[in-house]
C-alpha cells in the first residue's frame, strides 16, 4: 500500500494501485443503497477526491456516518476510474480511520458563502478553503521561482538583518525595538532617553529594507539576493499595504542601469511563466473565481511574451502632458508619478510593461547613481498593466565624493553609515538592483482583490492577531 497525495490519486496514472489519503472531510453524502460519498482533500491541489464508503465496513455506522466537514480522516483503499463527472478517479475504501471529529455546530467552514474579510477573522482555518489553497500554492510555487532563477544564475542567498540601526529609505516609519520599561518612561515623562540603557546601546528598529546590508555581500562576492520579511509602520488602511511583508532584493556589482532593467524583466516573466506551467489548476479557479474580467491568465500570458518598453522619465512626463487624459493628480516634471499616470502608460498608450527610468534626484533616496545633468538619478521602476509599478530599484552610487554630497543634501550623517561609505573607500565599483515586494506580486498574480489575503497572517494598523 502506497501513501500518496490527493493530487496523485486523481491522475490517470493511480487507476488500479492500492493506497492510503490522509485529509480533511469537505462534504459527506449518504446514499439510500447503504455506502456514502466522502469528499476528502489534503491540500496538494485544488481538487477533492471522491471516496466511496460501503455500509459494509465494520466501523460504517460507528465512524463513517458520524464523519461532518472538517474532520480528518484516513483512508486505505483503491483507486478506480470514476465514472462521475468531472473527475477522472475515486477510491474504493477498504478502511476508513476517523482521526479528528470537527464539532458540526460550531465549525465555521460550512457550505455558507462567507466574505474575504470574515475570513481574516479565522486566519488559522482560512487555507481549508479552495481561495486560500490555491493563494498558499502559488505563493510556495513564486518562492520557488524565486530561488531557482537567482541559483541557476550564481547568486549568493544571503542573510540581512531584521534589525537595525540604519533607515534605508529615510521615510522614517519604523517599527523601534527596544527592551526599555516603556511605563516608567511614560510614567517619569521622561524627555530624553538615555539608550545605553537599552539592548543595542542605541536607537534600534525591524528593518525595512536589506538592500544596503546586501550591498556589502555583492561588493565581495559579486551577486546576492536577499529573501526575507520587512516591515513599514505606515498607518494605511488599504488594498495594497501591509505592516509585515516580505521583498526580495538582488544586488550585482559590475552591473549598470541597463543590466538591472533587463534582470528585472527576465525575473517577472519567469515568476509569471512558472506559474501559469505549475499551478494550472490553481491559475484557472483565479481566472474563473476571481478576476472579474476572467482575463487574469491572458493578462500574464502576455507579459511573459512582450518586450517591456523602456522610457525616462522625462519622456513619460511629456508624454502625460500631451494626452487628452484627464488625471486625478495633474502631471508636472519632479513630482513622483501616481498609480493613475502608470497605469495609463501601460494601459492606455503602449498597452505593455514599462520600465522608467532616470528619476528626478530631489524624490529619490540618497543612495541612487547621480547623472551627469546633476538633476536625474540612474532609478527605476518596473510598471505593468493594471497595478503600475510592481519593482523599483537603481544603479548605486559608487562614487565616495558624490555619495557624501547627497548625504549632506539630505541631512543624513556620514558617521551612522560609515560602514556604508567604506564600500566607496575600498575597491569601489558600479553595482546595482531592485527590490520585489512578495505579497504585491503574488496579488497581481492571483488578481486578489487585497494584499491581505496573500499573506498567512497579516498585519495591519490595529491588527496583529494569530
Amino acid at each position: 500500500m502506497e501513501l500518496i497525495s490527493v493530487r496523485e490519486a486523481r491522475t490517470e496514472q493511480a487507476i488500479g494501485k492500492s493506497v492510503e489519503l490522509r485529509g480533511w472531510v469537505r462534504t459527506r453524502r449518504d446514499s439510500k443503497a447503504g455506502f456514502s460519498f466522502i469528499e476528502v482533500n489534503d491540500g496538494s491541489c485544488l481538487g477533492n477526491i471522491q471516496v466511496i464508503a460501503d455500509g459494509k465496513l465494520e466501523n460504517y455506522e460507528t465512524d463513517v456516518k458520524g464523519l461532518t466537514v472538517g474532520a480528518s480522516l484516513r483512508v486505505e483503499g483503491q483507486v478506480v476510474a470514476s465514472g462521475g463527472k468531472g473527475q477522472a478517479t475515486e477510491v474504493q475504501a477498504t478502511r476508513v480511520i476517523a482521526v479528528g471529529g470537527a464539532d458540526a455546530e460550531s465549525y465555521p467552514l460550512q457550505k455558507k458563502q462567507h466574505t474575504l474579510e470574515k475570513l481574516r477573522e479565522w486566519a488559522h482555518l482560512r487555507p481549508r478553503t479552495n481561495t486560500f489553497g490555491a493563494v498558499a500554492r502559488v505563493r510556495n510555487q513564486i518562492c520557488r521561482s524565486i530561488h531557482q532563477f537567482y541559483q541557476e544564475r550564481g547568486f549568493l542567498y544571503v542573510h540581512t538583518p531584521i534589525i537595525t540601526a540604519s533607515d534605508c529609505e529615510g521615510a522614517g516609519e519604523m517599527f523601534q525595538v527596544t527592551t526599555l520599561d516603556l511605563a516608567t518612561i511614560a510614567k517619569r515623562e521622561m524627555a530624553n532617553i538615555d539608550y545605553k540603557f537599552d539592548f543595542f546601546d542605541r536607537p534600534s528598529y525591524l528593518t525595512v529594507s536589506g538592500q544596503l546590508e546586501a550591498e556589502t555581500y555583492a561588493c565581495a562576492l559579486g551577486k546576492v539576493y536577499t529573501f526575507g520579511p520587512t516591515f513599514r509602520a505606515e498607518n494605511s488602511n488599504t488594498s495594497r499595504h501591509l505592516a509585515e511583508f516580505w521583498m526580495i532584493e538582488p544586488e550585482m556589482a559590475f552591473f549598470e542601469l541597463p543590466d538591472n532593467m533587463q534582470l528585472a524583466e527576465d525575473f517577472l516573466k519567469r515568476l509569471f511563466r512558472d506559474v501559469l506551467e505549475h499551478c494550472q489548476e490553481d491559475m484557472a479557479f483565479f481566472n474563473e473565481r476571481i478576476d472579474e474580467s476572467k482575463t487574469l491568465i491572458e493578462r500574464l500570458q502576455k507579459i511573459v511574451n512582450a518586450d517591456f518598453v523602456r522610457l525616462s522619465y522625462t519622456e513619460a512626463v511629456d508624454i502625460l502632458l500631451a494626452c487628452d487624459h484627464k488625471f486625478d493628480y495633474p502631471v508636472k516634471w519632479g513630482m513622483d508619478l501616481q498609480s493613475e499616470h502608470e497605469r495609463y502608460l501601460t494601459e492606455k498608450h503602449f498597452d505593455s510593461p514599462v520600465i522608467l527610468y532616470n528619476y528626478p534626484r530631489i524624490i529619490k533616496p540618497f543612495y541612487m547613481y547621480c547623472n551627469d545633468d546633476g538633476k536625474t538619478v540612474r532609478g527605476m521602476d518596473v510598471l505593468v498593466p493594471g497595478v503600475g509599478e510592481i519593482i523599483g530599484g537603481s544603479q548605486r552610487e559608487h562614487r565616495l565624493d558624490v555619495l557624501l554630497e547627497r548625504m549632506a543634501e539630505m541631512q543624513l550623517s556620514a558617521d551612522d553609515y560609515w560602514w556604508y561609505v567604506d564600500l566607496r573607500r575600498y575597491g569601489t565599483v558600479p553595482h546595482a538592483g531592485f527590490g520585489l515586494g512578495l505579497e504585491r506580486v503574488i496579488q497581481f498574480v492571483t488578481s486578489m482583490g487585497n494584499i491581505r489575503d496573500v499573506i498567512p497572517f497579516p498585519r495591519t494598523p490595529g491588527s496583529c492577531d494569530f
